[in-house]
């Protein structure tokens, strides 16, 4: 079943009746605009529409992790023009937070098996802790490459989390196997952002809105097959439900796979390597991976870690381990360093980027990966003119992803 606008207002209405507290004081945490096709923005309008009549003071806090912020042009495009700007607030990643705890290395070690065992500090934007009735946590459930499925106490640990559960998490799950975790709902990391939610977050009011979207194959528009609302339960519901919309199951291994990023949603490989993330598992052993990235600025969302990416670059594992052991700049930003495993074709098959004016070829294959000319690429392989799945293209058979984000993508005995 297809959701429409009036049965998500009258989800998220049943949701804020059934709240047995006041709403003077409303936080909303939606994610940011890479995230766009979550339809979390609309969500967003809804409910600050509907808690008008509670003379709510509201206000917005995206889950920006390490991203930039968003720009007023984003967030018009992604919330509206209903909700005045000066109600969003700025993550602050590295100083506006509030320090919790420790988890204990001991625990870490038990849910790696041991790969890692270092103490992971807590530390949540303190916004969370200004007296707020309500906070909604809004997000899409989707298959993750650090955490196994998106959302859920991810948005709050890492959307709105400070740099060291940030970066211990990402590097956890690139230790424990990105192949172990993606597409599945019980995962070190998961683990871990859910037992910090429970020790440390349970007498904070969250509640939970989670979607679950498919691209029609119709229309090409993104619709929303699944709103839950609430906690745990409703995020395996929800989990579950993207596990069978989201995961692309093939019955063999791809030789040639072209990804088209949207210039608009993707402006780094922090976020363009997505096409390598959602895709590793259903890569033949000397496959191609082509990636057309107009809309390329940058590799990092960061300063630093987009200078570490520049330093480093997307090589082996055994490569990545080493430079930590070797730099201190790398060991003390493991979420870049997970980001560089991720990021890898391990060898194992061909990743060629093709950019626009933003980053030259020189720059793309200064950091490992091979580059091609984007303008006769689109020649070759035109996405208005490609369908996602098999084509055939003067004579060869490839296989069309319009945008890495939506899903995962996997061969037979990978999953």
């Amino acid at each position: 079943m297809i959701i429409n606008r009036d049965e998500k207002v009258r989800r998220i209405q049943e949701s804020l009746e059934s709240f047995s507290g006041d709403l003077n004081r409303v936080l909303i945490i939606p994610p940011d605009f890479t995230r766009f096709n979550s339809n979390a923005g609309e969500l967003t309008a809804i409910a600050y529409k509907l808690l008008q009549k509670y003379n709510s003071e509201i206000d917005i806090l995206p889950a920006l992790g390490t991203h930039f912020p968003m720009t007023e042009h984003e967030i018009v495009t992604m919330f509206g023009e209903d909700i005045p700007i000066d109600k969003f607030i700025e993550h602050d990643w590295r100083d506006g937070l509030t320090y919790l705890g420790d988890v204990s290395g001991e625990l870490i070690s038990e849910w790696s098996e041991g790969r890692v065992d270092y103490d992971v500090k807590i530390e949540i934007n303190k916004k969370l802790f200004d007296g707020y009735d309500l906070i909604l946590s809004i997000g899409q459930i989707v298959p993750h490459e650090v955490v196994g499925m998106a959302n859920y106490t991810k948005n709050i640990c890492v959307g709105v989390g400070g740099v060291d559960i940030i970066n211990k998490s990402h590097f956890l799950g690139a230790a424990y196997g990105m192949e172990r975790m993606m597409g599945r709902i019980d995962t070190p990391v998961r683990k871990l952002f859910n037992y910090a939610a429970e020790k440390f977050l349970n007498e904070l009011p969250i509640l939970y809105i989670m979607t679950v979207m498919k691209k029609s194959d119709s229309s090409g528009k993104m619709e929303m097959h699944g709103l839950f609302c609430g906690g745990e339960n409703e995020f395996i519901e929800a989990a579950k439900l993207s596990q069978e919309l989201n995961l692309d199951r093939l019955a063999a291994p791809l030789k040639k796979v072209v990804v088209y990023l949207d210039p608009e949603e993707f402006k780094s490989t922090w976020l363009g390597n997505k096409a390598v993330y959602r895709t590793r598992m259903a890569m033949a052993d000397d496959g191609e991976l082509i990636i057309l990235a107009g809309g390329l600025k940058e590799f990092g969302e960061d300063p630093e870690i987009d200078r570490l990416i520049r330093k480093y670059g997307y090589r082996t594992t055994p490569e990545t381990l080493k430079a930590i052991k070797e730099n201190d700049d790398l060991a003390s930003n493991l979420s870049a360093a997970a980001h560089l495993i991720h990021g890898s074709s391990e060898g194992r098959f061909t990743i060629t980027y093709c950019p626009g004016p933003g980053l030259s070829r020189q720059e793309i294959e200064d950091v490992g990966f091979a580059s091609a000319d984007l303008n006769e690429m689109l020649k070759i392989y035109d996405p208005e003119t490609l369908n996602d799945g098999f084509n055939t293209v003067n004579g060869e058979e490839i296989f069309f992803i319009s945008n890495p984000a939506l899903g995962l993508w996997t061969s037979q005995g990978n999953d």
